[in-house]
């Protein structure tokens, strides 16, 4: 056996752009996602949170969550939180400037690993807060990208074959939940509802929703034709594969656009990068990317150019590293058997963990399309004789959630505000868990923590003298109700409300 022939097949030099935008673009997910745990987790799974993580941790066990914060010298405090934050927000910081790629080739996955051990640890204890596909995602994604090594070695081939795979769990994943879940996506008419139904929508979502019934079809239609068969052609020659790339990119920027969906679509877009080729940018763009070049051309001219200018992907693949690349891919693949038999399973799991670590999952969304928007509103009011229909009662705002008929819709993502995701979920259900009536109290005492988490308060920090909650069916105003208002110079509405009902009467908490 020729070694060198080998190693050299196993050098995925084409794909060294490929390992800069996986690399620093998850390095940013998970400084993004441990801002999103210094501001948030502490008034919601804090020593004083809604849910506290230290009672979580108390009753469960190490197999149940694991986390660095059982270690007995290194218990939960909403300090010690902060601490580990800040630790994985400085590593995400030293890969999105390049110091671990400037190293030997093993460097990158010490750091990577440190990131995914702590984003794990917070993950793991954040109970219905961080029971979300993206959290998952983001750890799955950090633990493997950094086996695909320093400048000090070309990527490996198997790493990034590896990481088409995952787009393929991901998106023929989410497809087919889809296919199999709700008639809507099988009719072509789930994205009739999809734009004013979803979690959080956008500032364009609601002209998303505004657009002919023959858009949404096209787009429902356009969906299942790149999750289901996009993410095969993955791992077709290229430039097939990099089109296939290029059409998942494109889909996951268009839910960017008309959603908020933390960092689920851009970890997505991340990992399609896997199957886009250093040439195939050059004949996009039409030369090197600028400071990163790469060591391949079909002309000599720019291959001369090119290695004059490279500082990536080294065509030094050692022995060594093939060998624990190679370990580590097998090791992958066990643990990935789960999640392929899931695939094809008529009871395919969504968002589903197989092992404790959370490697190998099974991931996908919207199995089931919501046709009707309700929310849930909470006001208070400083009279305390006020009456359910009678008071100056004023609504609390939230970041980011629909509430005022008024507001547009903010773009926030990928940030993740959890509170306003939950609040989606309690309209469906959720307000019997424990958290809704915790949020409850705490507002209606005028806590100052979990007033951290909302909008401005409308009583400047008073503690009101009674609340009570209300929930409303909204849908988008249409373009002549928005005209209609316009002309009688009242503010024009973005959502239109109806159908109230009370799920708390008016009472008074602040002893609560």
């Amino acid at each position: 056996m020729d070694i060198a022939a080998v190693l050299s097949f196993l050098a995925a030099e084409d794909y060294t752009i490929a390992r800069e935008v996986l690399q620093r673009g998850v390095a940013t997910l998970f400084f993004i996602a441990f801002l999103s745990a210094w501001n948030q987790f502490p008034a919601l799974l804090g020593e004083r949170g809604l849910t506290p993580a230290p009672r979580f941790i108390a009753l469960t066990t190490s197999d149940q969550a694991p986390s660095l914060f059982r270690w007995k010298h290194f218990t939960y405090t909403d300090r010690r939180l902060r601490i580990v934050c800040g630790v994985g927000m400085l590593a995400a910081v030293t890969v999105v400037i390049g110091l671990p790629q400037a190293g030997p080739a093993w460097t990158t996955i010490p750091v990577f690993g440190l990131m995914w051990w702590l984003y794990f640890s917070i993950s793991s204890i954040g109970q219905r807060f961080y029971g979300f596909g993206w959290e998952s995602l983001l750890l799955e994604s950090g633990f493997l990208v950094g086996f695909l090594g320093s400048h000090e070695v070309a990527p490996s081939l198997l790493m990034i074959v590896f990481l088409r795979w995952f787009v393929v769990r991901v998106e023929f994943g989410a497809g087919m939940i889809k296919m199999r879940g709700d008639s809507s996506w099988r009719d072509l008419s789930a994205m009739d509802y999809h734009h004013q139904t979803q979690p959080m929508p956008g500032p364009f979502s609601r002209r998303a929703h505004l657009m002919p019934g023959w858009v949404h079809r096209s787009e429902t239609l356009g969906s299942h034709v790149v999750q289901l068969i996009a993410p095969w052609l993955l791992f077709l020659p290229q430039p097939i594969a990099s089109f296939a790339a290029v059409a998942i990119i494109i889909t996951q920027l268009a839910l960017v656009v008309t959603g908020n969906y933390a960092w689920l679509n851009w970890a997505t877009i991340l990992l399609a990068f896997a199957g886009i080729s250093d040439s195939f940018l050059a004949w996009i763009v039409g030369g090197p990317w600028p400071g990163w070049g790469w060591p391949v051309s079909s002309g000599a001219e720019v291959a001369d150019a090119s290695a004059s200018t490279a500082v990536v992907g080294s065509s030094d693949f050692p022995l060594w590293w093939a060998i624990l690349i190679a370990v580590f891919v097998v090791w992958q693949c066990v643990l990935n058997a789960p999640a392929l038999r899931n695939l094809f399973s008529p009871g395919q799991l969504m968002n589903a963990s197989f092992n404790r670590w959370g490697l190998g999952n099974a991931y996908g969304a919207f199995g089931s399309m919501t046709e009707s928007r309700d929310e849930i509103i909470i006001e208070g009011t400083l009279d305390p004789d006020a009456t359910m229909t009678e008071g100056d009662w004023r609504p609390y705002v939230f970041k980011g959630k629909p509430g005022d008929v008024h507001r547009r819709s903010p773009s926030v993502a990928p940030y993740h505000l959890r509170l306003d995701w939950l609040m989606w979920f309690a309209a469906l259900g959720d307000y019997r868990q424990s958290w809704f009536s915790r949020l409850i109290e705490r507002i209606g005492s005028g806590d100052a923590q979990i007033r951290t988490q909302l909008g401005p308060d409308p009583f400047d920090g008073q503690a009101p003298a009674l609340i009570r909650v209300r929930i409303f069916t909204y849908r988008y105003a249409t373009g002549t109700e928005r005209r209609q208002a316009r002309e009688e110079g009242q503010p024009r509405p973005w959502w239109v409300r109806s159908n109230p009902r009370t799920m708390v009467e008016p009472t008074d908490l602040r002893d609560g």
